[in-house]
């Protein structure tokens, strides 16, 4: 017999009851994993997703960035911003209209979708609708047999350009307006024109503008969304309350400097004007993932006016800077003239513009740089290093730091040559899994040149100073729903940018810019 002293014994049976103890805590997880031998070879997994999650629908949206807004209708033979819906159709005559030369505009611009308000606040439709003779079928545009909407279609399609379509809910010129059943069946039907008849349709718009003495009247909007998808299974609608993409309070161009993807659809509702701030900021805590789209028009007025010039370049880039570059869409509105054309100077303005935004964006000195991160997902070899930010793609490769860290995460670019000559700084999420940024600084040779709060598909700092000269670039995120996933970072110089002429909201808009689709009675 083997005799043990007191000691051992005691020794041992502490040893067994410990094991049995972490035994019994452990989680079926852990045991399963104590079991199996895990291969260090194992790639790593993506993070898990931060609901709610943008559809493949509204990705390819906001990567269109820029979409472009055609007010077109008899208001352009008016003078007119608002119709009364009284006007003779015979006025509507654009005998010039060439909506390829609309396309070539757009497409030199680097736009991907058009939008033509194929009808209204006046009623008049630029489509031969079986359901009213307020159309051009009884203009003197091609003896009543033109068809707007389906030139520009054909137009679109030649130059690979998708077309959304605004339909006004307020008609001022159908007497059916005014009684539900009866209005209501009439919109329907002309959406099911509009949805059927002219192939694919990316975006439909719905607003809720009406002038103030306009006749009681309930839209249908549940019925009149179920119809829309139905007939375009992939398309996005635009309103106030989405489904797919929401307004973004005013109509400047210019988004608020917090711009959160997500909100609660259950506290919007179409034509509510109490709910601007709220459109604005979004909601970190919102269940649906409904952005943004910033809509202001080139000219001061939405349709055209011979009166009226186009913003000059300094405006637009201002407005891109405060839409596209805080997590939004820019919804560009670019009237044709009386001739049925956009007008010369509106064309070279939008080239300007488009040039403009790949001089500073085509260079990326960032690139150039050693990168370093707090940490990496999987480690140094997890395919999800902090080099993934200058790659080609910027949606679903991206920098992940590691899960268990608890301090702020950060990403840093060091000049390996003469230094760094900048004054734009893109940081853009992987928003694919998300928006999930809450917070974030931007430092400079250990100086703090810039900070904000959300980011989203796209955030650009244009610095306040000015450029910047420095060796080191050092991006902290400060705080985020989870870890923060960020897919592309971009270090750019803008020739444009001179801080101490920075314009007000009001010098962009200009001074007596019109409130088309949430307007006060003119």
């Amino acid at each position: 017999m083997v005799s043990y002293s007191f000691p051992l014994f005691f020794s041992l049976c502490l040893i067994t009851l410990s094991q049995l103890f972490s035994l019994a805590i452990s989680s079926p997880d852990q045991i399963l994993l104590s079991k199996k031998k895990i291969s260090h070879n194992q790639i790593p997994t993506p993070p898990l997703p931060i609901l709610p999650l943008p559809t493949f629908s509204q990705l390819k949206w906001q990567q269109r960035e820029v979409i472009m807004f055609l007010h077109f209708g008899v208001n352009t033979f008016t003078d007119s911003e608002w119709g009364t819906g009284h006007e003779n159709p015979a006025i509507f005559n654009p005998i010039g209209l060439d909506a390829t030369q609309w396309a070539k505009t757009a497409a030199d611009a680097g736009i991907s979708l058009m939008i033509l308000t194929a009808k209204h606040h006046d009623g008049f439709c630029l489509w031969p609708s079986k359901y009213t003779d307020h159309s051009v079928v009884e203009s003197s545009w091609k003896n009543g047999h033109g068809d707007v909407v389906q030139e520009l279609v054909n137009a679109a399609k030649d130059y690979g350009i998708d077309v959304g379509l605004y339909l006004s809910p307020w008609d001022r010129h159908d007497s059916r307006y005014g009684y539900d059943l009866a209005y209501n069946e009439y919109y329907l039907a002309q959406l099911q024109e509009l949805l059927s008849n002219y192939g694919s349709v990316r975006e439909i718009w719905f607003d809720g503008a009406k002038g103030k003495n306009a006749p009681n009247m309930s839209y249908y909007f549940d019925d009149w969304m179920a119809m829309v998808k139905q007939l375009q299974s992939s398309i996005n609608i635009f309103s106030d309350a989405g489904p797919d993409v929401r307004w973004v309070g005013n109509e400047n161009g210019f988004a608020g400097t917090t711009s959160w993807s997500t909100i609660n659809r259950t506290s919007l509702s179409i034509g509510n004007a109490s709910i601007v701030e709220y459109l604005s900021t979004g909601d970190p805590y919102g269940r649906d993932w409904l952005p943004a789209e910033c809509d202001v028009s080139i000219r001061n007025g939405w349709f055209w006016h011979k009166s009226e010039s186009p913003k000059n370049l300094t405006q637009l880039l201002e407005i891109y800077y405060n839409s596209v570059g805080r997590n939004c869409l820019l919804l560009f509105n670019v009237p044709p003239n009386t001739t049925g054309l956009i007008s010369q100077v509106d064309v070279q303005r939008l080239k300007e513009f488009r040039s403009a935004i790949d001089t500073i964006f085509s260079i990326n000195l960032a690139e150039k740089c050693d990168i370093n991160s707090s940490s990496q997902r999987g480690g140094k070899n997890g395919g999800f290093g902090p080099e993934n930010v200058i790659d080609s793609d910027h949606l679903w490769t991206y920098w992940a730091p590691s899960d268990g860290k608890k301090n702020e995460h950060w990403i840093e670019f060091r000049s390996n040559d003469q230094g760094l000559r900048f004054n734009v700084i893109r940081i853009q999420e992987a928003i694919g899994l998300g928006q999930r940024i809450k917070q974030h600084e931007i430092y400079v040779d250990d100086e703090c040149v810039a900070k904000g709060t959300t980011v989203g598909y796209k955030r650009l700092h244009r610095l306040e100073k000015g450029v910047v000269h420095g060796q080191i670039v050092r991006i902290r995120i400060k705080e985020s729903r989870g870890v923060p996933l960020i897919s592309s970072i971009g270090l750019h110089f803008d020739p444009f940018w001179h801080p101490h002429a920075q314009l007000s909201i009001q010098e962009v808009a200009g001074p007596n810019n019109t409130q088309m689709h949430h307007p006060k009675e003119p």
